[in-house]
């Protein structure tokens, strides 16, 4: 049975983990008593946590590659459309134009992306996968499996059906919102 303390960072002195997750009694600037809302009943720093693990165990399964995340996103979306521009790339994969150009780039450094001329605009980046980079792009499949399915390890089969539906409804009710300026902080 896995350690659930294994790997986990250091606590301020006199602090425990249950602390973290259960409300506090507070006084407000006011004066009048109230209750802190406990960092493991907040969603966003529970999703920004779950995100630090995945990239943890992603770094764990896939490290070998040397591949990041975003750039295994990127280079799924490319093999998916052939040839892009980083505005397609950028919205398929929900960064910023800017970031994602860094980090196509850094993969043609590689030689797992190449830069393609573009008829039409001579001045617009298109980008497309080179052999060796779906040579990898196939070879990390398996690990990667293995990262998410890690992310997830404690759900029931039924309970990770619900989690990727429950979070592919969060992602589609708020796809209207610019998030590309927030990558970059």
């Amino acid at each position: 049975m896995p350690n659930p303390e294994k790997g986990r960072r250091a606590l301020p002195a006199g602090r425990d983990r249950q602390e973290l997750a259960t409300p506090t009694a507070a006084v407000s600037r006011n004066g009048d008593a109230g209750q802190n809302w406990a960092l493991g009943e907040r969603p966003g720093f529970l999703i920004r946590r779950l995100h630090q693990i995945h990239v943890a165990l992603f770094s764990k399964h896939c490290g070998q590659f040397g591949v990041t995340p975003v750039q295994f996103s990127l280079m799924s979306a490319l093999a998916a459309r052939g040839v892009a521009d980083q505005t397609m790339l950028a919205a398929d994969i929900a960064l910023d134009r800017t970031t994602t150009t860094g980090a196509v780039k850094r993969l043609q450094e590689r030689g797992l992306t190449r830069r393609v001329v573009n008829a039409g605009d001579r001045r617009a980046k298109l980008w497309s996968m080179t052999k060796q980079g779906a040579k990898l792009l196939g070879e990390m499949q398996q690990s990667v499996r293995e990262a998410h399915d890690a992310t997830i390890a404690a759900l029931e089969p039924e309970e990770r059906a619900l989690l990727t539906g429950l979070l592919s409804r969060l992602v589609a009710n708020h796809e209207d919102i610019e998030t590309g300026q927030i990558d970059a902080l």
